[in-house]
């Protein structure tokens, strides 16, 4: 038996694939490689090139690799360019995303894990924001997220499917082995903007706001290191293969940092001044989200071990001095 991991030549996919191949288990991605890198691609495991919609290659994958659990992070992720373009996200995300769901039931793949956004929730009524709270998405992405995550309760209901849904916070960070990391190009991410900032591959940063209802002024976003979200991929495994329920749970620390805060982290670990300037807030930028991560915990079992700014960005800081080393 083995994992399908969709997606797993991208950003956190392939810190998924290292995870499993570290632990010894037989992996497949499947990548159309539209934003993936094929050097992000870990040589443990079998790689395809294909669309997760091409249900055809999905059910060979699914029948010759023995596939027991798909691990979905194959879509697009730019809130922004969600606005711009609407009906990409709702492809990608959302229709996409339907073939596959099929593709898995008619082959009896029993375990599903996704991964979806804090974006469900727009602007939180409350912080921390636990997972029974309203869900308000307020951009395309968010929806076109929420949407799959209907069709998998619905399909899960009708059918024998088990799956966890995720709901990522503000993934962050890289491989503490360096092996992978955020490489995206003209990635959005405020670490990684600000990293590149302080090696002088961007001029300046930005700064959305600075009258919000925070400490600070500035939007605060609950940061997990990517190593931890993975953990939590694993954890989620472990507890379908282990016969328990469906369930959503949040991913986070349950503490957030503003935004200027991060930028004064940077700054010491680099020991570098950043030159960040000042902006109109973006539409939409909630104040201040903050996960509450106990179903993860104590449901899931989930125990992080990368829970410090610091670490974060200096992890985010060693593989983007990485990238920008001459080849």
């Amino acid at each position: 038996m083995s994992v399908l991991v969709t997606g797993g030549a991208g950003y956190i996919g392939s810190h998924m694939v290292l995870a499993l191949c570290d632990a010894g288990e037989k992996v497949t991605i499947l990548d159309d490689l539209s934003t993936g890198l094929l050097s992000a691609v870990d040589q443990r495991a079998a790689f395809v090139e294909g669309d997760i919609a091409d249900e055809e290659l999905v059910q060979k994958i699914i029948r010759e690799n023995d596939i027991n659990a798909i691990i979905h992070f194959a879509g697009s992720i730019v809130v922004p360019e969600s606005v711009a373009d609407p009906l990409k996200y709702y492809s990608n995300n959302t229709a996409k995303t339907r073939s596959l769901i099929e593709t898995c039931v008619d082959a009896g793949v029993p375990h599903f894990v996704f991964s979806s956004t804090a974006a469900v929730y727009g602007t939180p009524e409350k912080v921390p924001v636990t997972e029974d709270a309203r869900l308000n998405p307020m951009s395309p992405y968010g929806r076109s997220k929420l949407m799959t995550e209907w069709m998998l309760q619905d399909v899960a209901h009708a059918s024998g499917l088990k799956y966890v849904i995720l709901r990522y916070f503000n993934v962050a960070g890289a491989d503490p082995q360096g092996r992978s990391g955020q490489s995206t190009k003209d990635a959005t991410h405020l670490i990684k903007v600000a990293v590149q900032t302080a090696l002088g591959i961007r001029d300046y940063m930005s700064i959305f706001g600075e009258d919000y209802p925070t400490s600070d002024g500035t939007c605060i976003r609950d940061y997990i290191h990517v190593s931890d979200l993975i953990a939590a991929h694993e954890a989620a495994l472990r507890h379908l293969r282990n016969g328990h329920d469906s369930i959503v749970a949040n991913c986070g620390y349950g503490h957030g940092s503003s935004v200027k805060q991060v930028i004064d982290a940077i700054e010491r670990v680099t020991n570098k001044k950043i030159d960040a300037r000042m902006d109109e807030r973006r539409a939409g930028d909630p104040a201040e989200v903050v996960a509450d991560a106990t179903t993860a915990r104590e449901v899931l079992g989930w125990k992080p071990h990368h829970d410090d700014l610091q670490e974060i960005v200096r992890h985010a800081y060693e593989w983007e001095s990485q990238l920008a080393e001459p080849a």
